[in-house]
């Protein structure tokens, strides 16, 4: 009985030590657990917070390298508004005692170009002459004039050279009508050529059929038929004067060209570049802005700072005026 109450009574304990044990086993491992928990948390958010602190992102890389350096930006050069309209070119006031600037004129009875015509078959002849009115302004005189044409003839002065058999499309200067077929030699005529200035640049003196429309005229002497070109060969004397070109090179706002040059190397005319400033392209020839002004009549400006008009071709001769 003892026995088998020994053996009763050691059964609970025996279970009760397997409880225990197995409780307790359960109790380390899940500590274990916990503290690998614990350790790889800890070690999966080291990474993440030294990667946040010790290696700065790529926009942050970006955005201190986009940074610029601080720099002085330069003024923006003015330029004329886009509405700007050319206008006459001005100038200051020449200071008191200086002089203004001046060109002579040839003086009155000067001839400057004379010659004969005489058309290809002879019908028409006459002798002109080319003279100086002493004010920069010429007269054409035409004497001898005989025509044996059966119309009136008229005459004027081109700037370029048509043919005999062309028909005008337009008559140029100092246009007149010397008269119809005569018997004799018709009297004197002249003609004014206008304020030409300097009127070297006019090339032919073209004798043309003065015929009104009629369709029983030959066409060879119809309206406006060209009768007879002859080349004009001009001998204008040069003119004295105070200004006196001189080309200093390529500037800021002078940075146009020199395509022409005189006789005696001086520069002639010059060529307009973008951006151009009249009181700078008049510096760059070492003159002052009222004498380009005064070489070239009509010169136009866009703006208040006068930006000169881009292609033109301003005259630098004072024997051209």
């Amino acid at each position: 009985m003892s026995l088998g109450g020994e053996e009763g009574s050691d059964a609970p304990r025996s279970g009760r030590r397997r409880f225990w044990l197995t409780a307790g086993g359960i109790a380390v491992v899940l500590a274990i657990v916990a503290g690998a928990a614990v350790v790889w948390s800890s070690n999966r958010s080291e990474p993440t917070a030294s990667t946040s602190t010790a290696t700065p992102s790529s926009g942050a890389t970006r955005s201190a390298s986009a940074s610029p350096t601080a720099t002085t930006t330069p003024s923006p050069t003015p330029e004329p508004s886009a509405s700007a309209t050319p206008q006459p070119a001005t100038a200051e006031p020449v200071p008191a005692g200086a002089p203004d600037p001046f060109v002579t004129s040839v003086p009155a009875g000067t001839v400057v170009a004379e010659g004969d015509v005489v058309s290809p078959k002879g019908s028409i002849r006459f002798h002109y002459r080319m003279v100086a009115n002493g004010d920069d302004t010429y007269t054409a005189d035409y004497s001898g004039f005989t025509s044996t044409l059966p119309v009136p003839v008229g005459v004027t002065l081109k700037e370029l050279a048509p043919s005999v058999g062309d028909g005008l499309a337009d008559h140029g200067t100092g246009d007149l009508q010397l008269g119809g077929p005569t018997s004799g030699t018709a009297l004197a005529s002249s003609a004014s050529l206008g304020g030409v200035g300097q009127p070297s640049y006019l090339l032919a003196l073209v004798t043309y059929s003065a015929a009104a429309s009629d369709p029983d005229l030959p066409v060879e002497i119809g309206p406006d038929k060209v009768l007879a070109v002859e080349d004009l060969r001009w001998d204008i004397p040069e003119r004295q004067s105070n200004i006196t070109p001189v080309d200093a090179g390529a500037r800021d706002f002078a940075v146009g060209t020199v395509p022409t040059t005189t006789a005696t190397g001086g520069p002639r005319a010059y060529l307009v570049a973008p951006g151009d400033l009249l009181g700078e392209v008049a510096g760059r020839f070492g003159i002052s802005p009222a004498a380009l002004i005064y070489l070239n009549k009509n010169l136009m400006v866009l703006g208040d700072q006068q930006y000169l008009l881009e292609g033109t071709i301003i005259n630098l001769d004072p024997n051209e005026i």
